[in-house]
């Protein structure tokens, strides 16, 4: 099974019509974050990606996440609901729904203008070296496990 291919504008622009499904107070059907949250635990894998926000793991920490999880994250198994989260993606504080959901956006939609040759061979601060399928893979499967979520 080969997931939709977050690179096309018409697979992009299917993702940010669900994300204009939500409002402030849409309500999780899984999990402990609200929608703001959720909204705002999705942009940092761009910012992981597309930004120099986070530091690179140590080298043990690495190791251990190419070896044990990356599988898990760039196959196209969906997630299972209440996965363990990894802490840099752990949102606890209050964000701003309209501002993450426009971050969102934003992110999604430089990732298509990027385009999948971009991706490709690009390294993941976390899993090293990935192809554009396991980038695409890794995006929008989190984004569609989350959007179930909220029921989107």
């Amino acid at each position: 099974m080969s997931l939709p291919n977050i690179f096309t504008q018409e697979v992009a622009e299917s993702i940010i019509d669900r994300l204009h499904k939500l409002s402030p107070s849409t309500q999780a059907n899984w999990g402990k974050m609200n929608v703001a949250q959720m909204l705002a635990h999705c942009n940092v894998t761009y910012e992981m990606a597309l930004e120099n926000k986070h530091p690179k793991p140590s080298f043990l920490i690495r190791f251990i996440l190419k070896t044990f999880v990356k599988s898990a994250i760039v196959n196209e198994v969906p997630y299972k609901h209440n996965s363990q989260t990894a802490p840099a993606f752990i949102i606890a504080d209050a964000r701003d729904f309209e501002n993450e959901k426009a971050r969102l956006i934003a992110y999604i939609s430089k990732t298509v203008a990027l385009g999948e040759s971009f991706f490709e061979g690009k390294e993941s601060l976390s899993f090293g070296i990935l192809s554009s399928k396991e980038w695409n893979n890794m995006f929008y499967k989190h984004l569609d496990h989350h959007l179930k979520q909220f029921g989107a």
